[in-house]
């Protein structure tokens, strides 16, 4: 049975101030923004990590800590973000929450203390990323849940933009700090989160209060446990697929990778089956019965896919190509490569907010849609671009990609966190992370795939055809050509100047001092591998042109509002009160398409106005502190509200429709009201009557 949340203080903490949803915004938006720069901080600074913990990132043997060290913690994420939510769900998500605040800066102490080198100290770093990753989900997982719940449907696209943008530009911005602060020490990429984190973690503990329905129960663990092992071999399989094997390129022929493609299908598909049978499961697919939640969920997947692999491949442009070419040292391009990137950050900032602001009032779809065709309209710009590109076009490209990311996430996330019932936003805020951090690691796996196939049909024959022209011996230059790309691809992703380490002092001391100069110097490997890399472009901005209009697609999936409901009461006058049995889902009877706007676009602002009194069915008293939800003719929630002392509540905004307004716990009475066109006050009173049985 759910149970009504006490009241907290009347303080600007205080669950009942009108400020305390700006304190849930603010303190959960930072917990965002810890969480997802530190996706990316470590992206940009595994050059300087790699040199302090002693390890060659270019030997073959090194190159899984390396993946891992990208992959783990997102992996992570991806995995226990629905577990989490769920718990969430049923223990209370500020307590969760809180809870990953305080992981996350614990494990951020220990990851900077690493006393080891070499294969330890990559060990130690990929372990206590883990750990660091399961904060990191509990935050991510209940954001978005926290937010849901303490902000009015008219303001919830405005409140999940900033959210969910400062998620999504965390990760942008933690290439920039991440190239300022690893010139400086390389701890210190781990030591930025802890004065945040301890900050955060105080704030969060004493300012935030559980305003949501809580439903008491039990976790899942069959599903949890072949959930959790069907992702982890599925995308393990994948990020061991890019590395080569027995000759190949790539190790999509190992044997263990094709068990491990196919194993992991094979317990995701006994996930969906326990799923159907246990009582309370943690990924509840009868969600997916609504076509708005299945289809802002296949938009998250199909459009972290098509943008996760950006950053990788803006990266190995820039570091790789494109600053050595004009004039900057490998040992400074970290930091550049940040600098450069910034038009992206600044466009997910400038949109991400006003979209979710206008999409309050305007409908989500068109909104998200509308996003990634802009950002595919960016993908196509760059996939045309030189190599050795005029900068501002190019800084006018990722601009436009980072608009349209902005346009995208708070619409789409506001689709599927209102297409759910209030008692499950939790496993739905879990539900869409996973979707969107499966979608960053499966578009790492593509993204290098299709690079790295790419690079295979041309750059042999470049490496071959440029290294004899500078008079190295031909057997040389074939043994070097004939290396898996994947080393050159991540030489470039460093910022690594190869040649010198593939040819060695031999060599090298064979040639010419100025051939030497030249080939080893800032322009000869960008110049070698600039067109291999451009042709390994072209493939992989087509799949992401291809995935971003895909996800536009799916943004415009619209639920169906279902069969007409029965003759509801006139719009404008009481509302009859109508008893649910306890534990129940009250209300779920909808109405004809024609006269409801869907929730999950939310009410615009300044229609009517919906007020009443609820009554103990008993006594006939007053009942302050009960939490009233209204439902959508789909039983989706619209609005919530708190009972004054008196018994009485107001929910301001609703557009014409049905709606059926309920008691969350305590007495559970529920009504079903009807807002016409043109009524500007609605009153619907709970109580008195028979309490159910």
């Amino acid at each position: 049975m759910t149970t009504v949340q006490q009241r907290g203080p009347r303080s600007w903490t205080g669950v009942d101030h009108p400020g305390y949803k700006w304190v849930a915004l603010t303190n959960t938006t930072v917990g965002m923004l810890l969480a997802t720069i530190n996706s990316s901080i470590v992206l940009i600074s595994l050059p300087g990590i790699f040199t302090g913990i002693r390890l060659d990132p270019l030997e073959p043997a090194n190159v899984s800590y390396l993946l891992w060290m990208l992959m783990g913690y997102m992996l992570v994420t991806a995995v226990l973000v629905v577990a989490l939510g769920r718990l969430g769900d049923m223990k209370g998500r500020v307590r969760i929450y809180n809870a990953g605040f305080l992981v996350f800066t614990l494990t951020s102490v220990v990851l900077s203390l690493d006393p080891f080198h070499g294969g330890g100290g990559a060990l130690w770093l990929i372990g206590w990323r883990i750990v660091q990753a399961v904060g990191g989900s509990m935050l991510m997982a209940n954001s978005a849940a926290i937010l849901t719940d303490a902000f009015p449907a008219r303001q919830r696209g405005m409140a999940l933009g900033v959210n969910m943008v400062a998620g999504i530009a965390g990760s942008f911005l933690g290439l920039v700090l991440g190239g300022v602060l690893v010139t400086w020490n390389w701890r210190s990429v781990f030591w930025v989160n802890v004065p945040i984190g301890l900050i955060g973690t105080v704030w969060a503990y004493k300012s935030l209060h559980e305003t949501g329905v809580r439903r008491p129960g039990r976790m899942d663990w069959w599903g949890n446990v072949t959930f959790a092992a069907g992702l982890t071999v599925l995308l393990a399989a994948i990020t061991y697929g890019i590395q080569p094997y027995g000759g190949h390129t790539m190790g999509w022929t190992n044997p263990w990778v094709l068990a491990g493609l196919t194993g992991g299908v094979a317990l995701l598909g006994v996930f969906c089956l326990v799923e159907t049978k246990v009582p309370e499961p943690m990924f509840p697919l009868g969600l997916f019965r609504n076509a708005a939640f299945a289809g802002g969920n296949a938009a998250t997947l199909l459009g972290a896919i098509a943008r996760g692999g950006l950053q990788f491949m803006l990266i190995i442009w820039l570091q790789g190509i494109w600053l050595p070419l004009h004039g900057y040292d490998y040992a400074d391009t970290p930091l550049w490569a940040g600098v450069y990137m910034l038009p992206l950050t600044i466009g997910f900032l400038l949109a991400g907010p006003v979209s979710g602001a206008l999409s309050d009032r305007f409908g989500a779809r068109l909104f998200a849609a509308s996003g990634f065709v802009v950002m595919a309209a960016s993908f196509a710009g760059l996939l045309v671009l030189p190599s050795d590109f005029g900068y501002w076009v190019f800084a006018g490209l990722i601009l436009l990609n980072g608009l349209g990311g902005g346009l995208f996430a708070a619409p789409n996330t506001s689709v599927i966190m209102s297409s759910v019932p209030a008692d499950a936003r939790g496993a739905a805020s879990g539900m869409r992370a996973t979707f969107q951090n499966a979608g960053m690691v499966l578009s790492m796996g593509v993204f290098f795939s299709l690079m790295v196939a790419g690079l295979s049909g041309t750059l042999p024959h470049s490496l071959a055809s440029g290294l004899t022209g500078q008079g190295v011996p031909a057997g040389a230059a074939h043994t070097v050509a004939e290396l898996p790309p994947v080393g050159v691809l991540f030489a470039a992703f460093l910022g690594y100047n190869p040649i010198q380490h593939l040819l060695g002092p031999d060599i090298l001391g064979h040639l010419s001092p100025s051939a030497a100069a030249h080939l080893t110097g800032r322009e000869y490997f960008p110049h070698l591998i600039a067109q291999p890399f451009h042709h390994g472009l072209v493939v992989v901005f087509s799949l992401a042109i291809a995935m971003s209009l895909a996800a536009a697609a799916a943004s415009l999936v619209r639920g169906r509002a279902g069969t007409p409901a029965p003759a509801a009461p006139v719009a404008g006058t009481a509302a009859v009160p109508r008893p649910v049995g306890p534990g129940s889902v009250p209300g779920t009877r909808p109405a004809p398409r024609e006269r409801v706007r869907e929730a999950a676009d939310g009410p615009s602002a300044g229609a009517a106005v919906l007020h009443g009194t609820v009554r103990d069915p008993d006594s006939g008293r007053p009942l302050a502190g009960a939490r009233v939800t209204v439902l959508g003719a789909a039983g989706e929630p619209v609005d919530s509200a708190t009972t004054a002392p008196d018994g009485t509540y107001t929910v301001t905004g609703l557009a014409p429709g049905a709606y059926t307004v309920a008691t969350a716990g305590g007495p559970p009475l529920s009504a079903e009201v009807v807002v016409g066109d043109g009524a500007t006050t609605v009153r619907a009173d709970l109580g008195p009557g028979r309490r159910p049985g």
